[in-house]
Formats: structure tokens, sequence, C-alpha cells
């Protein structure tokens, strides 16, 4: 039974939080950095009024394999993190997606590379979808651009975790994670978390459960990733996730994801006022990332511009879906800074008046 409780003031941080709650999580394990350190801050009292665990690692390491453990038991869990933190967690990232395990993962980035600072950035783009650490592994990858957004795509996350026995991530920014908006929480009343007869739970009249990650065989080792591929052919097939804003008549379009999509929309909103015929794809999942519906946009549309808050990750995905069926162009800021709308106008009217250089 599913209940829309009333509207509450909170930090992305905040929401995301309490979005794990709502959704069942009972467990955290991370440690503190900015700009996520809401997070860690309030589950530590949360966590404890409705009977959870909250534990503060010494390290970024120890928290990804504490969540692994939890995970192998069946909970459901979750860790926080920033950027340097979260390539602290990659070697654990990879076990658990080895292990099949579920678990959420929320990387609020900040500006790199090596400690960078505070600011919010996208920098991590690759990280997060290309497979951090080692192996042929992947993240279902989930980019949120409001507060409001960041709670469903949180809650959204436990279940596609437990779906598909893989860690997903909630990939955001600093301005994301800062930021105060209103937000509803779907409750549930009672909830009924998905059985795991896979977990490690004791074994008394029943076979053992092993969750293992070794295999010294080379072809058991090849038949488990052909299993992991095919659970990511899976995802493709049904997790696609992608917003489409007046691309209808659009001769012009802008793709970008998360704050930068935000941004992107008010630019928008100014150009077709003067008359440029100016629409926004934005990815809210970025692995699986839309491919098909970055394509299907170039039917009528012939040059692109990709916004982003790094030197141009997500341009990559963009051109291999365009299939250099259009032009694509780039603009992007760095290190914590992030463009205004006035610098997407002037880029986009740079390119649609004197076609820009690429």
């Amino acid at each position: 039974m599913r209940k829309t409780e009333e509207k509450v003031l909170l930090t992305g941080n905040e929401a995301i939080a309490e979005a794990a709650i709502k959704a069942g999580c009972r467990y955290f394990f991370g440690y503190p950095i900015t700009p996520q350190s809401e997070i860690p801050e309030y589950l530590s009292s949360r966590l404890p009024e409705v009977g959870g665990v909250y534990l503060q690692a010494e390290s970024e390491v120890a928290a990804i394999n504490m969540v692994m453990g939890a995970a192998g038991a069946g909970a459901r869990v979750m860790t926080s993190s920033s950027s340097p933190g979260i390539s602290l967690m990659q070697e654990g990232i990879s076990y658990i997606a080895a292990a099949e395990l579920p678990c959420l993962i929320v990387n609020i980035m900040r500006g790199g590379p090596g400690l960078g600072g505070i600011q919010p950035s996208q920098s991590d783009y690759f990280q997060a979808t290309k497979g951090g650490g080692h192996g042929d592994y992947h993240l279902l990858v989930l980019a949120p651009s409001t507060v409001q957004e960041a709670v469903d795509l949180t809650m959204m996350g436990f279940d596609l975790a437990d779906k598909y026995r893989n860690p997903v991530m909630i990939l955001g920014d600093g301005y994301i994670g800062q930021m105060m908006e209103p937000v509803r929480f779907k409750a549930s009343e009672y909830m009924e978390l998905p059985s795991k007869d896979w977990a490690i739970t004791g074994a008394k009249g029943r076979q053992r459960n092993i969750i293992k990650t070794l295999s010294l065989n080379p072809q058991e080792l090849e038949e488990h990733n052909l299993h992991l591929q095919r659970k990511y052919n899976e995802m493709v097939r049904r997790e696609k996730r992608v917003e489409i804003y007046e691309t209808d008549d659009a001769e012009f379009i802008i793709a970008a994801f998360g704050i930068a999509a935000r941004v992107a929309k008010t630019a928008i909103k100014i150009l077709r006022e003067k008359g440029i015929r100016v629409g926004l794809i934005r990815p809210i999942t970025l692995f699986p990332f839309p491919y098909e519906a970055v394509s299907d946009a170039t039917k009528n549309v012939k040059r692109f511009l990709v916004v982003e808050l790094n030197m141009g990750q997500m341009i990559e995905d963009i051109k291999l879906a365009i299939c250099g069926k259009s032009d694509v162009y780039f603009y992007g800021r760095m290190g914590g800074m992030v463009p205004s709308y006035e610098e997407i106008i002037r880029e986009v009217e740079k390119i649609y008046n004197k076609g820009g250089e690429h």
C-alpha cells in the first residue's frame, strides 16, 4: 500500500538519505567528504530511529567492503561519497558487481582530478559509466537533475539493484547535493522487500550459499562473464530512461544531464523567444545510455551542442549515437565552474549564426 506524504523542504543530500530510509535501507557504511557529508550526517541520526545501523568506517576502502558484507547477507545497504572517495572504492565496487550483490552507491561529484575542490562537477562520467574498476562490469547509473528526482531515483535504485542483483549508482553533483527544494516521498506503509534466497544467512535446513568472485578455471570464469553480459544486455533493453524536451520542431538540440540540463532549459526558453527552435535531450540513465533516443533526434536536426561540467565525457556517447549524421559541438566548464544560461545562449547563437568550430 503506497501513500504520498506532504511536501518538505530538504537539501538534495538530506532528501537522498530520507529516500533511502523510505525505500527500506537500514544499513549505511561510509566516510564523510564534501559535498556529500550531509548524507552520512543525516543517516547517523535517522537510521537508529528506525532500527538501522550507521557506521562511519575508517576509510572509503573499508566502507565499500562493509557494504559488500551486508549486501551478501541480504540487507538493503548503501554508501555515499564524492569523487576521490569513489575512486578509493573502485576495487570493492568491481568485487560487488562480480558477486552480483545489490546495493546503492551515491556519488555527489566535486571538481577534479586529484583532490580537486568541493564545488560541483560532472567529471566522474567515465568512471561511473565505463567501469572505474577492473574487469568487464557495469553499474546502473542514474543521474537526477532535481531534488525530487534524486528522491525518486534513489527509491527506484534500490528496487533496480535487487531486480538485477547489481550495484546502482546515483550520480549527482555538488549543486544537486546542496540545493534545497520541496519534495514528496512515496512511503510504503507495509513494505515487503524481495526475498533473497541466494543470501548468506545461515544454512540450517538448506544447502549452503556461496558468494565469491575468484575462479581459477578460465572456462568457468568466462561463463560467469557471459552471464553478467546477458544481464547487462537485459538492462539495456529494459531500463533506458531519457527526458525529451521541446524537440518536436527543433532544428538544434542541446544534450546535457544533471544540473547542466536545468541550466540548458532556461537557455532554451529564451532562445525560442528569439525564434531559434532549440530542444533538449537529457539522459536520466547514463548506463544504459539512451542511444536510440539520441539517434532518433538526428532525423531533422543537424546540429547538437553537448553541455557538461567537464571537458567532454558524455559527448563520446552522443557521437556514438549520432554516427556522423549530425554535427556535434561541445561547451563545458571545469573545476567547479558551472555554465550560466547566458553562456549557453551565446554558444548556441554562435553555432547557429556562424557555424562555430567543432
